[in-house]
């Protein structure tokens, strides 16, 4: 039996057709840190969490479960919007849920939430 393979990191893919203005928009407009570019492959980083771009996306909205927890949701999606993003949904604060929660898209069209606690 094979022993467990040693992880070095978790990335977050996101398939994009434009590489220059997705790692500009996680760059310049959420603050991402580029740690790697390539033109079919780039990665940015917060602390050790990976954002990792993949060339090859096609059009259209895509869902991907990658989520920023921000302290002023508000002035994120204001931001993330004048960077190019689109606003699907919120930011709204649902009763019982710990977080105001907004649904945008990034200008590659991958989902994405910014949240911030309510608590």
């Amino acid at each position: 039996m094979a022993g467990v393979p040693t992880i070095e990191a978790v990335k977050f893919v996101l398939m994009v057709q434009e590489m220059d203005r997705a790692r500009a928009f996680y760059r310049d407009v959420l603050g991402l840190r580029e740690v790697l570019h390539t033109p079919l492959w780039s990665e940015l980083a917060h602390g050790d969490a990976i954002v990792a771009l993949h060339a090859g996306g096609g059009e259209g909205y895509r869902g991907t479960g990658l989520s920023f927890q921000v302290e002023d949701i508000q002035a994120a999606c204001d931001a993330a919007v004048a960077g190019g993003a689109t606003l699907r949904r919120g930011p709204e604060h649902r009763p019982g849920d710990p977080v105001k929660l907004a649904e945008l898209a990034d200008p590659e069209g991958n989902g994405f939430l910014l949240s911030e606690s309510v608590l």
